[in-house]
Parts: structure tokens; C-alpha cells; sequence
């Protein structure tokens, strides 16, 4: 609210679609409160939420998180109606319900840490971190990153503690805010594989003769269905919005005269398509396989392999390098102390006792590999064939990894958190008192900022000038990630 007061806004290129109802009393409040909020692609989850899919291009954002705010101003906020009109019902539902799923989602975050590297120190620590991520605007803004985070975490903590149905469910849920939650499939796929070789090389070890062989049988055919069943969970809401897009485009029962004739006018300036039962159909309609949201991400925000690779673009590319540099440290620091691991695929352990052995806690537990996988594949992806600068927000919101391997880098090269007391004698990371009450280590370490390490005022120095420049720029309609 302050640097959106003090700031002016940019006049940006980016939807903003006319307001088609009269202000009430409190809209004003509300709009100079969290107006900030409002901006860049949190006008097409509003605009959908209060209109619905109208516009062709609108189909790029996924439904859930639209269905969410609407469903709390129809709930929890129905009896400020009379001051506050939809669309400040709406920016107090972004606020409010944004604060409860990130916080939501830094639970998930913890407990998957937690079960994950089997370290809780450094859980906490890469929690903690979380709190302050460089994606932090999008998270309290009106994007699905908050929701997504929450889903996808915690569908990850119910994959890993065996209940995988319910885990799908999650998963499947998520796919409905986002679309790459179908790169979640991943883990489906992987992790009752696992499950399943650890199985069979136990029964290997102690049993004999024919039930062995049908026992084999067993796993395998329960590996197969299980995956197959979950997978099509998850894919199931990315299919269903891509079948109602071909219905409300390609086979159209509204025209353009049921239209408010302000968003018609909008449409007819910027070039907008909308449904029309009376015109052509659109031309992807006619493709073998015609989905909308791959038509979309082509025209509409010229996305694709390679294309964003020009020299303009070079600021984007140095904007989003630090995530980058944090997901390559990861991969590579992975590799380097576990490559036997890796060249498994990280299916199972070398050695006749490995599979009983407890793995070694931290970031190079095994169980760690398919999350660095998944985090390869969404910094590849995100950087050959995404408009670069999301990456930030994109990978924060989706993979514990950055986190994980930031707060590993902490505790490696940072001397303050190993040491009860530091060589000054009025400077202390965890002061002794009467309740013993356990101090933040990062607000602790921020507080010491000039006694830190390079590597933690590196790593500390991004998490923070992000948190802030992204609040002061996205706020005011700047270019952000």
C-alpha cells in the first residue's frame, strides 16, 4: 500500500479491462489497500473471477485460482455487498486468501523438508528461507503461485508418506491452477517405482522358488495400474479446460450482442477474439489436436523454443540468472556426491546392505534425486522456451529444491550458525535467556549481516532486494519476474 501511494503507476502494454460497475463506499479503501495487487496478470484471474472466460487469451490462466476468490466473495465477504462492489470483494479475497495459502504452503514446504532430507535443521532453515523468497510479491498478489505451491507440496508430502491417492488428488487439484502441474505426473511415476524395486530386491533376498515369480508379477502389475490411474487424476482438470475451450470457441452458443458493450469495444481495440456463433471458426479449431492454451502461448505471448533468445532480452535473462545459478549449484553439487546414485537413476543403492542402510541425511540423501531432476527440467525448459524472467516465480513456486540447496550453502559456509556465541562479545546468534526461546537463525543472520560469510550475504542479499524491488516494481505496474 505505501509504495503503491508513493509510487505512480507505470503506464504499461497489459490488460486492463474497463470497470463495468459503479464504485460503493469502501472500494476506494480497498483499491488504494491492495490495488498493488491487481496488476499485470492478476487482471485476467480478477477478470475472469468476476466476468469469466470472456476473452480468447484469457484461457491461458487455469481456473482454480479464479473459482477460489470467487467462491470467498460469495461466502465470507457476501455481507460487505452492500459497501464494497465484486471487484473489491474480489482484491480483498486476493489479500487475504493469498496470506492464508502461502502460508499453507509453507507448511507443506516444511513437512516435505522434513520427511525429505531428513535433516530438521536444515528443513527449517530452507522454511524459513521460503518465508522470504524471491517470488514474494506473486505470492501475496493475485497469481495462482501461493495456491499452486500449497497443492503441489503438500501432494508431494502425501506421495512420499505413501498415501497415494490422496496425493493425486492434490496433484490433481494443482494442475487445475497451473499448467505444469502435469510435469508432476514425474513423481508418480518415480516414486512407486522405487517403492516397488526396493520390494522386490527385499522379497529377492529372503524368498524362494515359484511365489517369488508371482510376487514379481504383483508389484509390477500394481506399479503399472497405480501409475496409469494417477496419472490420468492428474491430467484429468488440464483436459477438461482444454475441451472447454474448443466448446466455447469452436462450437460457440453466445454472439457478440450479449457482451457488455464496454469489454466489446475493448475487444474490437486490442484485437480481443470472443466467442461468436455466427462467425468462423478460429483456425486452431481445425488442428488434429486443438488445444487452445498451446495456440495461446504461440500467438498471443510468443512462447516457444529458442524465441526468446535475443540481444533486448538480455536484462531478463541477467534478471532471472540468480534462480538459475541456484538450480544449476544444485544439480551439479547433487551429481557430484552421488554420480553412482544418478547413473542408477537413483532407483536403488549399490552394495548387498544398501537397501537397509539408513541414507545419510541432508541434501545428498537419495531421496533428494528426483526433486533435482525435477528442478533440471523446469530451469531447461524455463530457459529455452519461456519468456525467461518468470523463471523466478516459476521454479519458487513449484520445486522445494532452490531452498533446499540455499540453506545447505548456509549451513556449509556460514560459522554463525554453528557457534553459540561469536569471537564479539555482544554479538550472538542464540543469546541465552530465561525462557530459552529459540531465535530465527535468518533474522538473527540479517541482523549480523557484516559478520556473515560472502556465501550468505550473497545468497541473503538476493532473497531480500528481491522481496523488496519486486514489491516496489510489481505494485506500480514496472516489469518484474
Amino acid at each position: 500500500a505505501v509504495v503503491n501511494a508513493a509510487i505512480p503507476d507505470h503506464e504499461a502494454d497489459a490488460f486492463r479491462p474497463p470497470r463495468t460497475e459503479e464504485p460503493l463506499y469502501l472500494d476506494s479503501l480497498v483499491d488504494w489497500l491492495f490495488g498493488g495487487l491487481s496488476h499485470w496478470d492478476a487482471e485476467h484471474f480478477l477478470f475472469i473471477a468476476e466476468k469469466g472466460y470472456l476473452f480468447e487469451h484469457n484461457f491461458a490462466f487455469f481456473p482454480l485460482f479464479p473459482v477460489v476468490i470467487r467462491g470467498l466473495v460469495e461466502t465470507l465477504f457476501w455481507p460487505l455487498s452492500s459497501w464494497l462492489s465484486l471487484r473489491g470483494r474480489l482484491l480483498l479475497a486476493v489479500a487475504l486468501g493469498n496470506t492464508a495459502l502461502f502460508l499453507l504452503s509453507v507448511v507443506s514446504q516444511h513437512a516435505l523438508s522434513r520427511l525429505v532430507l531428513q535433516d530438521r535443521r536444515l528443513a527449517l532453515l530452507s522454511s524459513l528461507l521460503y518465508c522470504i523468497t524471491p517470488a514474494n510479491v506473486f505470492m501475496t498478489a493475485g497469481y495462482s503461485e501461493s495456491l499452486f505451491a500449497a497443492l503441489t507440496f503438500g501432494g508431494l508430502f502425501l506421495l512420499e508418506k505413501g498415501f497415494t491417492f490422496r496425493a493425486c488428488l492434490a496433484l490433481s487439484i494443482a494442475t487445475a491452477a497451473r499448467s505444469n502441474g502435469l510435469v508432476n505426473m514425474g513423481f508418480l511415476l518415480y516414486l512407486p517405482a522405487v517403492h516397488a524395486i526396493s520390494q522386490i530386491r527385499e522379497y529377492r533376498a529372503t524368498s524362494k522358488g515359484h511365489s517369488k515369480v508371482l510376487h514379481y508379477i504383483w508389484v509390477i502389475t500394481r506399479l503399472l495400474l497405480t501409475s496409469l490411474f494417477g496419472c490420468t487424476i492428474i491430467a484429468l482438470p488440464f483436459c477438461a479446460f482444454q475441451y472447454y475451450g474448443y466448446r466455447t470457441f469452436c462450437t460457440p452458443s453466445t454472439s457478440p450482442e450479449q457482451v457488455h458493450p464496454a469489454l466489446l469495444s475493448l475487444a474490437e481495440s486490442k484485437g480481443y477474439r470472443i466467442p461468436d456463433e455466427n462467425g468462423p471458426p478460429p483456425l486452431w479449431c481445425m488442428r488434429p489436436l486443438p488445444l487452445l492454451y498451446s495456440h495461446i502461448q504461440d500467438v498471443y505471448w510468443d512462447v516457444g523454443f529458442l524465441r526468446y533468445f535475443e540481444l533486448k532480452q538480455i536484462p531478463n535473462f541477467i534478471l532471472a540468472l540468480p534462480m538459475a545459478t541456484l538450480g544449476i549449484m544444485a544439480a551439479y553439487a547433487y551429481y557430484q556426491a552421488n554420480s553412482e546414485l544418478c547413473s542408477r537413476l537413483g532407483l536403488w543403492r549399490a552394495g548387498p546392505d544398501e537397501g537397509l542402510a539408513k541414507p545419510t541425511p541432508g541434501f545428498f540423501n537419495p531421496r533428494v534425486f528426483v526433486y533435482v531432476v525435477h528442478s533440471t527440467v523446469l530451469l531447461v525448459f524455463g530457459t529455452l522456451c519461456m519468456h525467461v524472467q518468470v523463471l523466478t516465480r516459476f521454479m519458487a513456486s513449484s520445486s522445494p529444491v532452490p531452498f533446499w540447496i540455499s540453506a545447505h550453502l548456509l549451513l556449509l559456509n556460514e560459522p554463525l550458525l554453528h557457534q553459540r556465541r561469536m569471537s564479539k562479545p555482544n554479538v550472538q546468534l542464540q543469546p541465552h535467556s530465561r525462557s530459552h526461546t529459540p531465535q530465527n537463525p535468518i533474522v538473527a543472520l540479517l541482523t549480523h549481516f557484516r559478520s556473515c560469510s560472502p556465501t550468505t550475504r550473497s545468497i541473503l542479499g538476493y532473497f531480500v532486494s528481491y522481496w523488496l524491488v519486486g514489491l516496489v516494481l510489481h505494485c506500480n505496474f514496472l516489469p518484474w519476474t
